[in-house]
């Protein structure tokens, strides 16, 4: 499905901006704070990258590890060196050539313990409605009958429990702030006298009055659409970028905001036109990223999927996916994915849905359900075509075309009812998807990843090709990723797992234990990580919380703790030498497309050599740079293994990138001739070309290159990183004898 937009015309300044050759995210962390980011720079700067990406670095929740949990938008983290420390790591990489993207939460706060750390949150609770920073939070004062739930204690409410203590009432740990006069008054009347009531969390799923970030309670929603609420919270990020600290934004979740084209054209006008602006979107597979938004580009889950998928046998997925469902009973994809949105939608979403249901009314309260159910894309946005047409027809075959038109009347007429549909839709589909789904979809663990579609893995050559010129031509600027803080897998660990594709085989008896999909999740998940420090450990925890997550037998809210503690990882297996070397021809293949690719490639820490992780806390342990082996590389060694192969493909692309950009531009196919022609994936940019080997495990048994030959542009062609020349055609037999992934440059 694809959406077009009436505004085709971007905004004037949204491509003048400063486009960074390439980023590197960096996690930071009290035990990773500035100062040891700014220690890290030489190596970075050397590696080749020209912008570094640091995570949400404004006040937090004392701690986190994360930063997406803002306590104070007016303030840099203190744990993390205060904003003396982030100028001073600012200068740092200045002084290496380097830049700084800081990543921004614009759609939520934090809920914290003590709940005063979040003074404007703190303010609404002991002033209510007519508080100044009531505008700041999507409150239903009404819905929650003049009292905003606090869904923040461990059991119900015990009146005896409760202690007034000067302008404070203290419950256990819990302090909250006490509406001015009530102080005196019996606990039954004080307590209902509040501007909130404190509850038992579970109350949330079916009471909340407040918007949130999915399902998370405790992460309340900001009203950035509201002029006064923008300029509070995004004062000091602004002054950063105006002083020179920073030169780039990433926004996360944008689609939780009520406006996201509005929001974006006031944070583009207060920026200027020289800062880089991604969106964290999530596209489905054939969306388009809305014209008219003044940014460079999403932070690149598309390219991902691409990447990916040009890697996967399609064949060998649906082979996997027909033994999957043969010894599960699983569903199809299809009614996987539904059955987990209605679960979601009714379940962990149902305060939502009951908000929207009472303002569509009794008649369209169906309708409702059904069309967020069927919507096949994260949300709609004002101005935008409106819920796809077979959103519309699935949803009125189950209720009727009139109910249908009634809701499209509603959110054609209330912007209010649009944008809280929009937001809920967004919500569920990132709840019922990334994080139920895709856990309980099990044939092919590496298509089940933030963007994918499991259901048709397979990336056709010619789709990745039409993807990339669309790239260049409209996007050239969009940022570019395989591996992040929230990807459920490292990029090396899927390309791991999708050579089961190419050999569905060896899922052959996977077990039962303790259950059938289970034992599919743990083979895959031992296959992708090998043999690494830590392993069983690392591996239990993900499964544990796969199992969570895919809500089958155990959950977050209700787990089940007997069969949790027969989780266990499996006996270690790694993958058999053959799938081993074409696991190794996938991560060479994946780096090379990614850093030869349009658009604006991000390395994820201590990614740039063989990377293997499973899903967070797991991906966010602490880095270890690769200093002294890079150093080795450029020393004249010999790469040692996958990790130095693809250490020394890295820095010689980020390098390239960096001092000669005028080579990454254009995009052109590049078609082979002859019997293997399908197994290469082959492009030219304007003075590079980049040449990978795919499903290398086929090839091989089905006899290899033989006489396949490349032709090449005109000109003379060297090899980057081996030795060789090429003009007019070249025997990919031997341009690949030596490394199944090569990048060629114009010579001089």
């Amino acid at each position: 499905m694809s959406q077009s937009y009436e505004s085709a015309r971007p905004a004037p300044d949204a491509r003048t901006v400063v486009t960074p050759a390439s980023t590197y995210r960096i996690q930071l962390c009290p035990e990773f704070p500035f100062a040891a980011a700014a220690a890290a720079v030489p190596y970075l700067a050397s590696l080749g990258v020209s912008h570094l990406h640091l995570s949400p670095s404004l006040e937090a929740v004392p701690g986190s590890t994360h930063g997406y949990d803002v306590t104070d938008h007016s303030r840099v983290r203190e744990e993390l060196g205060g904003e003396t420390g982030l100028r001073a790591l600012a200068r740092t990489a200045r002084e290496h050539g380097l830049g700084l993207v800081l990543d921004i939460v614009p759609n939520h706060m934090a809920v914290p313990s003590p709940l005063r750390l979040n003074r404007p949150l703190w303010e609404v609770l002991r002033e209510g409605p007519h508080s100044p920073y009531a505008r700041w939070f999507d409150i239903d004062w009404e819905a929650g009958g003049g009292q905003v739930l606090l869904p923040v204690l461990s059991g119900p409410l015990e009146l005896d429990s409760l202690a007034v203590d000067g302008e404070l009432l203290r419950y256990g740990d819990h302090e909250f702030p006490l509406r001015e006069g009530t102080a005196g008054l019996p606990l039954p009347e004080l307590v209902a006298a509040q501007w909130y009531r404190p509850a038992f969390w579970r109350e949330a799923r079916t009471r909340l009055n407040y918007r949130r970030f999915f399902t998370i309670s405790d992460l309340i929603g900001v009203r950035v659409e509201d002029p006064e609420v923008f300029a509070a919270t995004h004062a000091k990020i602004l002054e950063l970028v105006r002083d020179g600290v920073l030169q780039g934004l990433r926004i996360d979740h944008v689609d939780g905001l009520a406006d996201p084209e509005g929001y974006l054209r006031r944070l583009r006008a207060e920026a200027g036109g020289g800062c880089w602006v991604v969106v964290e979107k999530i596209l489905a597979r054939s969306e388009r990223l809305p014209s008219s938004w003044p940014v460079a580009g999403t932070t690149g889950y598309d390219a991902l999927l691409r990447v990916d998928g040009v890697f996967t046998d399609p064949a060998g997925a649906a082979e996997l996916a027909r033994d999957y469902r043969k010894s599960t009973g699983a569903g199809s994809w299809e009614e996987t994915a539904e059955a987990c949105a209605r679960e979601v939608l009714t379940g962990d979403l149902a305060a939502e849905l009951t908000a929207l249901e009472a303002k569509a009314g009794k008649e369209l309260r169906d309708a409702v359900l059904e069309l967020l159910v069927a919507n096949p894309v994260y949300r709609p946005y004002p101005g935008g075509p409106g819920l796809p047409p077979e959103a519309l027809e699935r949803a009125a075959a189950l209720v009727g075309a009139g109910a249908v038109d009634g809701v499209r009347d509603l959110l054609r007429r209330d912007p209010a009812f649009a944008a809280r549909f929009a937001q809920t839709s967004a919500a569920l589909r990132a709840k019922s998807l990334e994080d139920r789904a895709f856990y309980r979809w099990a044939p092919l663990l590496s298509a089940t990843e933030v963007g994918g579609d499991p259901g048709d893995p397979g990336v056709p050559v010619a789709e990745f090709h039409a993807y990339c010129a669309g790239l260049e031509r409209e996007w050239p600027a969009s940022g570019t990723v395989l591996s992040t803080h929230d990807t459920k897998r490292s990029a090396d660990v899927r390309a791991r797992i999708a050579v089961l594709s190419q050999a569905p085989e060896l899922m052959a008896g996977a077990g039962a234990v303790p259950d059938a999909q289970l034992a599919w999740v743990a083979r895959q998940s031992a296959l992708g990580l090998g043999q690494i420090p830590d392993r069983e450990s690392r591996l239990e925890a993900a499964l544990v919380k796969g199992a969570r997550e895919a809500a089958l037998r155990t959950s977050w809210t209700d787990p089940d703790e007997e069969y949790e503690g027969a989780v266990v990882a499996p006996p270690e297996v790694d993958l058999p030498p053959e799938l081993a070397e074409a696991a190794r021809a996938s991560v060479l293949g994946m780096t090379l497309l990614h850093l030869a690719m349009p658009g604006v490639p991000e390395v994820y820490q201590g990614a740039e050599s063989e990377y293997r992780a499973l899903v967070d806390p797991d991906n966010r342990r602490p880095v270890v740079f690769p200093r002294e082996e890079l150093a080795r590389l450029d020393g004249g060694g010999v790469p040692h293994g996958l990790a130095g192969e693809k250490l020394a493909l890295s820095a010689a692309l980020l390098r390239l990138r960096r001092t000669r950009p005028e080579l990454f531009t254009g995009y052109r196919p590049l078609a082979a001739r002859g019997p293997a022609a399908g197994h290469c994936v082959a492009f030219a940019r304007a003075g590079l070309i980049a040449v990978a080997t795919r499903l290398s495990h086929r090839l091989a048994g089905e006899g290899g290159w033989r006489d396949t030959a490349l032709p090449l542009p005109p000109g003379r062609w060297t090899s980057l990183l081996h030795e060789g020349a090429y003009e007019g055609e070249a025997l990919l037999s031997h341009l690949l004898s030596d490394t199944p992934a090569v990048a060629l440059v114009r010579a001089e």
